[in-house]
């Protein structure tokens, strides 16, 4: 904190779900002086472990499930406040010993007035406990005698606990309490109703007498509001947003919902209607015609994980879409398109009892930001997986069996209603040997293609196994 100035600083406030690295860096590219993290709370900190991610060039604090918590990378290391949920004074202290060489700042969240901030005591609560805050902050005053256990800044929200954004941001509160102090005070509060373009922040700034300005629902519209030369078309902001979220595996939904933020009233358009459905960044990639810059940054990724390995050097990367050591396509798994008897995994099964190899095995796990689930399946030693999340494990399974199967040239049985069970179990069978001749055929033209003399003396039950 001692060498983060806050005078005259334009700011990304913190917005939950909406302050993680892609947009913290796009503020920053745009403009913005320094950005806030979105509030995270310190019980869920202290469970984290750091770990320095080489194939990222990011330092990630991941919890037991594997969840990343809070990122943060180089380009933002001066720059980004790690804002903290807290009512503890000793956890407070631990998270912020914890992260202090990882951000230029720490601030404790004493403003929001949302349920799930207060209702564990954080927050807008801590106004009501003053023995928490003094001691948080070693101090009984929320003004004047804040400032004397050495805060580097304050940064006000010109309105009540009670009070919302359609109501009008009290700009001589904040003017009040920055005349009562002489460190820096961050004005707060008025996006949409004073600030719409970088204009508008000069104006705020002089209205509150304050040294600095904080901007949330501006900024989550149009990042490009820090820009001096004024604002980008949105469209721009969406594919630059993207770029960094790609390129920092960003979670799909965490992204998908900064893009709805970014389109409001045009998300019951056809646009906003497929970003609405879209169950992964490839999917997002490609409605923003962003698919072939997907596609290179993982395969950079893969490549470069691919050298770590090599040098015996471990690392952690935890990616949201899709396994880096598997083949993944986005397929999910219909159920009305298959009887009951004859799914993918069935068929799957079947295949690996013909070939003689051991049957598949399925790896499944859920994250808990929305409880979806995502499955490998594991066959002759190669992983296979949907880049897609499905909301049970046995539909993740079925997904993951499909794509193993459209690899292997397997794809799947086409069966009527009317059909007998004894007419189905026929048409798999058929289906699965042809699948197993036309693989043995492409393994002998390979054979022969390094061995001409190969096609006398060649085995082929022995080839069908060996596969």
């Amino acid at each position: 904190m001692m060498g983060l100035s806050f005078q005259d600083k334009n700011i990304l406030a913190p917005m939950v779900r909406v302050g993680t690295l892609p947009m913290r860096l796009l503020a920053l590219d745009y403009g913005a002086d320094i950005v806030y993290s979105e509030e995270l709370v310190d019980i869920k900190m202290l469970q984290c472990k750091r770990v320095v991610n080489d194939i990222l060039h990011t330092v990630d604090y991941v919890s037991p499930t594997g969840r990343v918590i809070f990122q943060t990378c180089e380009r933002e290391r001066h720059h980004v406040v790690f804002q903290m949920g807290t009512a503890d004074a000793e956890r407070a202290l631990t998270v912020a010993t914890l992260i202090q060489n990882d951000v230029a700042g720490i601030d404790i969240n004493m403003g929001c007035p949302k349920e799930y901030s207060t209702k564990g005591g954080m927050g807008a609560a801590l106004l009501l406990f003053p023995e928490k805050i003094e001691m948080l902050t070693e101090t009984i005053s929320l003004v004047k005698l804040i400032e004397k256990t050495g805060v580097a800044a304050i940064a006000v929200h010109g309105r009540s606990k009670d009070e919302r954004p359609q109501h009008p941001v009290h700009c001589d509160v904040i003017k009040a309490i920055s005349q009562a102090v002489s460190i820096p005070v961050i004005a707060n509060g008025g996006s949409q109703e004073l600030i719409r373009q970088f204009q508008d922040i000069h104006a705020f700034r002089s209205a509150t007498s304050t040294s600095s300005v904080m901007l949330a629902r501006a900024a989550m519209w149009n990042p490009s509001v820090f820009r001096q030369e004024g604002l980008l078309p949105v469209e721009t902001v969406i594919r630059d947003y993207i770029v960094y979220a790609v390129r920092y595996d960003n979670h799909y939904t965490n992204t998908k919902y900064c893009l709805c933020q970014m389109l409001r009233d045009q998300l019951e358009s056809p646009l906003g209607k497929r970003l609405h459905a879209a169950q992964s960044t490839l999917e997002i990639c490609e409605i923003f015609e962003l698919s072939d810059f997907y596609e290179s940054c993982r395969a950079a990724q893969k490549a470069k994980k691919a050298d770590l390995q090599s040098v015996g050097l471990a690392t952690t990367v935890k990616n949201d879409d899709e396994d880096l050591n598997a083949i993944s396509l986005p397929i999910r798994f219909d159920k009305r398109k298959y009887m009951s008897q004859f799914t993918p995994k069935m068929l799957l099964l079947e295949w690996c009892r013909k070939m003689k190899l051991p049957q598949p095995v399925y790896h499944t796990v859920q994250r808990p930001v929305d409880r979806f689930f995502h499955s490998i399946v594991k066959v002759d030693e190669r992983q296979y997986a949907s880049t897609l999340w499905d909301k049970s494990k046995k539909l993740a399974e079925q997904s993951a069996a499909i794509v193993c199967l459209h690899t292997l040239g397997l794809t799947e049985v086409k069966m009527n209603e009317s059909d007998s069970v004894q007419n189905r179990k026929r048409k798999l069978l058929c289906q699965i040997d042809e699948g197993i001749r036309l693989l043995n055929e492409e393994q002998n033209k390979k054979l022969h293609q390094h061995d001409p003399e190969h096609r006398q003396h060649h085995d082929p039950e022995h080839d069908a196994a060996s596969f």
